[in-house]
């Protein structure tokens, strides 16, 4: 069943189980929500708001899917994306992000004040999941062999941007929109999952509220600066921890070594600023800490697929 009526938006998290806090709804200006009713197996909900003064609170994922998987999509609207009445813009803090955790873990979300948010959650029983996997499933054991201890985040591909705007932004079709907005959450999941297959295989190990904790602020510090990378010695530091257990954690986490996920936001960074910034090649480079151009242009092409002259003109193309 989809609803979109606000009333019966806050009827359906309540009866999902989600707990979204007595006070949060005052400190948001709500722009739009929906939520779609595939229970026992399968439930998705979206919120497009505002938040008019800066909090925190404990959140847990919904838990009335026994044995849930929850996959977190923030900020999914693109910058060019305007909403009526509201003149605020997305900051450099409002990168797309997606996580991934089971419908037990608690976190600390944190509000910042006149910052905009879509977020789209997608709340999949396990064995349901597994079922839609198939023989895949193999791949992803630590899923459903380890339902209450992980956490992953990726990135957001321009396909899962394609098919979450699509869910946020476009009216359900005449007919049969349960069946679309099954069909939409199936195909989000699938280019999820296609990224998640290409990480590396390696030991699922387990982790204390706390290394996470300092699993991202490890990665906070290693983004604080693109031009510079952190020393191993300043993020062990950081970390607290030492330094297999700091490399494992992160890769876990994120899917990438620390240099590399280092590089990639970088280059990310390096695209972002020819994309919007209109600074030219030699520019972008120096202020990412390149002296050779040659070199910047090398890892630029690696991480990004072309070369940065040849991104730019794409972009004026």
């Amino acid at each position: 069943m989809h609803r979109d009526d606000p009333h019966q938006f806050l009827q359906f998290i309540d009866k999902i189980g989600y707990d979204i806090g007595p006070n949060t709804t005052e400190n948001l200006t709500m722009y739009g929500q929906k939520s779609f009713d595939f229970l026992p197996g399968l439930a998705m909900f979206t919120a497009s708001y505002r938040v008019n003064k800066t909090f925190t609170r404990q959140t847990t994922a919904p838990k009335f899917i026994d044995r849930s998987i929850c996959f977190f999509f923030k900020n999914v609207v693109s910058a060019a994306d305007d909403w009526p009445g509201d003149s605020t813009r997305k900051s450099s803090d409002d990168k797309p992000f997606i996580r991934v955790f089971p419908s037990t873990y608690t976190y600390t979300s944190f509000f910042k004040a006149d910052s905009r948010v879509v977020i789209v959650a997608v709340l999949v029983q396990a064995d349901y999941l597994k079922s839609f996997l198939g023989g895949d499933a193999d791949q992803f054991q630590f899923l459903f062999e380890n339902p209450t201890d992980f956490l992953l985040e990726e990135v957001m591909t321009d396909e899962m941007i394609s098919t979450l705007n699509a869910i946020v932004r476009k009216q359900p079709p005449g007919s049969l929109p349960a069946y679309y907005y099954r069909l939409k959450a199936m195909e989000l999941l699938f280019y999820l999952f296609q990224r998640l297959s290409r990480r590396e295989k390696t030991a699922h190990q387990t982790f204390s509220e706390q290394d996470i904790v300092s699993i991202y602020q490890v990665r906070d510090q290693l983004v604080s600066c693109l031009a510079k990378p952190s020393s191993i010695s300043d993020l062990k530091r950081v970390a607290g921890m030492n330094e297999l257990k700091m490399r494992t954690l992160f890769k876990q986490v994120f899917g990438r070594g620390i240099y590399d996920y280092f590089q990639h936001a970088r280059m990310q960074e390096a695209a972002r600023l020819l994309r919007e910034a209109n600074q030219s090649v030699s520019d972008v480079g120096a202020q990412l800490g390149y002296e050779n151009l040659s070199h910047f242009s090398r890892i630029f092409e690696k991480y990004i697929g072309k070369k940065p002259k040849q991104y730019s003109k794409a972009l004026v193309g």
